[in-house]
């Protein structure tokens, strides 16, 4: 497969490292600051070209990456449409929900595979709960939690952009704690109510959150919260509590560190026994195992038409989820979630 990518910052290094890993080749790239775009080309025998218009357009690429700041998705995907090319972009999939639908609306339209970048569904803790709680190891569900106390300093928020409602979407739980709200939407199925509390603002110079807090109630009836923050020195590895009538699993960092399920006769459950691999503390601390498995699986969905691990709809819901904490902030009521339909342009 050949690989185009949208924007070569820090994330983009991550992917191209794995596509490598998985025998793809990143065969172009492109970004608004040449001289990176340059360096990450030479260093990943890619061609430089000077837009994202010239880049799509491309003859011989397979799909496109967008590597970028989640302000800017929708004319890629919207290039990409226009040259028949499939698209995965970087969490979270846009900042606001109009957005998002309408890149589902315009990849259905052209026929292109949209994908969302989630690795974390791709650990081995994940897949394993994900066919345990599908299999009723966990009994009904009654409780599932999620819980990010990172830590970030001053000077990570240093660019304007950064922690802004126009290119960022938010703080710390759209851009740190959206893998952790995928993954409770992934394991346990929709949420129906939200109710939330924030502090905007509280250690960093920002004019988004860096604490939040969320109460949630599942479609299902289970309930669950959410913490999320970058002030919480020194950080600590993210955690997924979920009990069940019949039993209790969590997971810490990308590893399974409890599974207390009475009388369980499923396969061993992969509990650890060292550590764990966290961005708590250091952005890029994190396994590229799950990165080389989710650009596989999304490299095999555009060679056969299958659909892809996380599709659009999926980075719609957990942008939709995070968007509902926020009107709660703001309002100071339950928020309601309700389905939506996309349509096709």
């Amino acid at each position: 497969m050949n690989v185009g990518i949208i924007g070569t910052g820090a994330i983009a290094w991550k992917h191209a490292q794995a596509y490598k890993n998985i025998g793809y080749r990143v065969a172009a790239c492109t970004n608004t600051t040449p001289e990176r775009g340059r360096k990450f080309a030479e260093a990943m025998g890619a061609a430089f070209v000077p837009s994202v218009e010239e880049l799509c357009g491309q003859d011989g690429l397979d799909f496109v990456d967008v590597c970028t700041l989640p302000g800017y998705r929708l004319r890629a995907v919207e290039l990409a449409a226009e040259n028949g090319k499939h698209v995965l972009v970087q969490k979270p999939m846009a900042v606001d929900l109009n957005t998002a639908a309408r890149m589902i609306s315009v990849a259905r339209g052209a026929g292109i595979q949209l994908g969302v970048i989630s690795q974390h569904r791709f650990d081995d803790s994940v897949l394993f709960l994900k066919r345990a709680i599908a299999a009723g190891r966990l009994g009904r569900i009654l409780e599932a939690d999620a819980y990010v106390k990172w830590y970030r300093p001053a000077e990570y928020y240093a660019r304007p952009v950064k922690g802004s409602w126009a290119v960022e979407g938010g703080g710390a739980l759209i851009t740190q704690a959206i893998h952790q709200v995928d993954l409770l939407l992934h394991l346990v199925g929709a949420v129906g109510e939200v109710f939330g509390y924030w502090q905007r603002g509280g250690t960093h110079a920002i004019e988004s959150e860096d604490t939040v807090c969320a109460v949630l109630r599942y479609a299902s009836g289970a309930t669950g919260v959410i913490q999320a923050s970058t002030s919480v020195w020194p950080g600590y590895p993210e955690r997924l509590e979920i009990h069940g009538t019949k039993g209790t699993a969590n997971i810490t960092g990308d590893q399974l560190t409890a599974w207390d399920v009475e009388g369980d006769p499923g396969e061993d459950a992969p509990v650890a026994r060292g550590g764990t691999a966290s961005g708590a503390s250091d952005p890029m601390a994190i396994s590229l195992v799950p990165f080389e498995r989710q650009l596989s699986d999304f490299g095999e969905a555009c060679k056969t038409g299958r659909t892809p691990a996380c599709t659009g709809v999926d980075g719609y819901q957990a942008l939709e989820l995070v968007r509902s904490i926020y009107a709660s902030c703001v309002e100071g009521r339950k928020i309601e979630l309700a389905p939506r339909e996309f349509e096709v342009v």
